[in-house]
């Protein structure tokens, strides 16, 4: 399996080094030259399958032989193994044809762990194998960056630092960075926003001098091992709900666009995916995209649901690469466009080519606070806010009887437990092995928005010598 970048310029990679690569040497996103195919004997053969034996057989092909079969299905299973669900990623039914996907049974009771988990052993595995190490620096708008810490502290190849808008996440979810004891662990709380950032962390990637000084990796979803490993749990649940002999149905809350290119991705490979719902809060730059067919960007607003405070949403870079006839030069023109005039239109037949498996739906905040009680009252189920937008999508775009819908549950409601509280009257505790977070010290430093006061920060923590 070879990869190219969206922007046509930076050198193609195989996985190893796609992984340690992130973001393209020419401000790209990595993508597989050729989607490979699962046919439907092959769905059909993950029926009745552990969580892990699915996974290993569905990222394989993208691996491409980096990792020995055996050994790549061991560290798959050791991923999965301290998930706190028998099923990884259980299914649950809300009504007739809606399904709830609990992906919150990791560590740091979010998505990204099921993706992240599989990283830190793979980046553990490569630097040791190439006598190497690390500095991992990433932005977050909540999860990633607990999830990511968690699945990077105390590794001996890797120092993390990770950027937050200051103020912005719920206070478990900083907590859950912030908490954290790792001498290679590193927080920074930017007076920004989320795509504050990211384009903080972008800059330093770009900056090629100080990316080959310090030997930066990303941990974000512009990493592809990140969206490989979210294939995984599209395809487990389609499996589970009769794939590939019915048509299954994702609604994703998404603000990087990261987690529903992961169900595109399932779909590109053969799976058989009906409609897509990208599910945003009141920055809903996705959805309005595909109302519309044009990208533009507004402000962004503080909302219950803070990991999709999001305007600039990196990952669809990877989408508009399809969506473009893979023509790079015209990708990066149409980006180029798009940052110094915050829009982009792409032209119909690329905008009904997407219409035809996405849809979008906005939630507000008082949609959302009012799909939590709806839900709790009718089956007593606690959600958090961003799994109410994946609800509140699904229901304004589900109804053909004959496709299962699958909402994701992207988060534990015990990470936002105010408005849940509020919403239904009920506060959720946290899991056993965060009862104790507001009691531990917090760790970080708080920083402008300033390239050059985030890059020294960098410089003056990361150990750079060979571990």
């Amino acid at each position: 399996m070879r990869y190219v970048s969206t922007r046509g310029t930076a050198p193609v990679l195989e996985f190893e080094d796609v992984l340690l690569t992130g973001l393209a040497r020419d401000g790209g996103l990595y993508v597989p030259e050729a989607w490979p195919r699962l046919e439907a004997d092959d769905v059909r053969g993950m029926r009745g399958r552990p969580y892990a034996e699915i996974a290993a057989r569905v990222m394989a092909p993208f691996v491409g032989g980096a990792v020995g079969d055996d050994e790549f299905k061991a560290l798959v299973a050791e991923t999965y193994a301290g998930f706190g669900h028998a099923a990884v990623a259980p299914l649950k039914q809300l009504d007739g044809g809606l399904w709830l996907m609990e992906l919150f049974h990791g560590p740091t009771l979010a998505f990204k762990d099921y993706a992240l988990q599989l990283v830190g052993r793979l980046f553990d595995r490569a630097l040791a194998r190439r006598r190497r190490r690390m500095t991992i620096i990433g932005a977050t708008s909540g999860d990633t960056g607990s999830a990511a810490i968690e699945a990077c502290r105390d590794r001996t190849s890797v120092d993390i630092v990770i950027l937050h808008p200051k103020g912005r996440p719920s206070d478990v979810q900083r907590r859950q960075m912030t908490t954290v004891d790792a001498p290679n662990v590193h927080n920074l709380a930017i007076e920004g926003t989320f795509d504050d950032c990211q384009d903080l962390v972008k800059a330093m990637f770009n900056d090629t001098a100080f990316r080959e000084e310090m030997g930066l990796g990303a941990i974000n979803s512009i990493n592809w091992a990140r969206i490989m490993a979210q294939i995984v749990y599209y395809v487990a649940a389609a499996v589970a709900l009769g794939a590939p002999d019915r048509r299954v149905s994702f609604a994703v809350p998404t603000g990087n666009f990261g987690n529903i290119f992961a169900a595109y991705g399932a779909h590109r490979m053969g799976l058989p995916v009906a409609r897509l719902v990208a599910g945003s809060n009141r920055n809903d730059i996705l959805s309005r995209f595909f109302g519309t067919g044009t990208l533009s960007v507004g402000p962004v607003h503080p909302t219950l649901s803070p990991s999709m405070d999001i305007q600039v949403s990196s990952n669809f870079e990877r989408l508009l690469f399809d969506l473009l006839g893979r023509d790079a030069e015209l990708v990066r023109g149409e980006l180029d466009r798009f940052r110094t005039e915050g829009k982009l239109k792409v032209d119909d037949a690329a905008w009904r080519q997407a219409c035809e498996l996405f849809a979008g739906h906005r939630a507000d905040d008082e949609e959302t606070l009012a799909t939590i009680g709806e839900v709790y009252r009718a089956s007593g189920e606690l959600i958090d806010p961003h799994t109410a937008v994946g609800v509140a999508a699904a229901r304004a775009q589900g109804g053909d009887p004959t496709v299962a819908m699958v909402a994701l549950a992207c988060a534990h409601p015990a990470k936002f437990p105010d408005a849940v509280e509020r919403a239904t009257g009920v506060r959720p505790a946290l899991p056993d092995h965060l009862a104790d977070l507001f009691e531990r010290s917090e760790r970080f430093t708080v920083l402008p928005n300033d390239l050059g006061a985030v890059r020294e920060f960098v410089r003056g923590n990361a150990r750079r010598e060979a571990a």
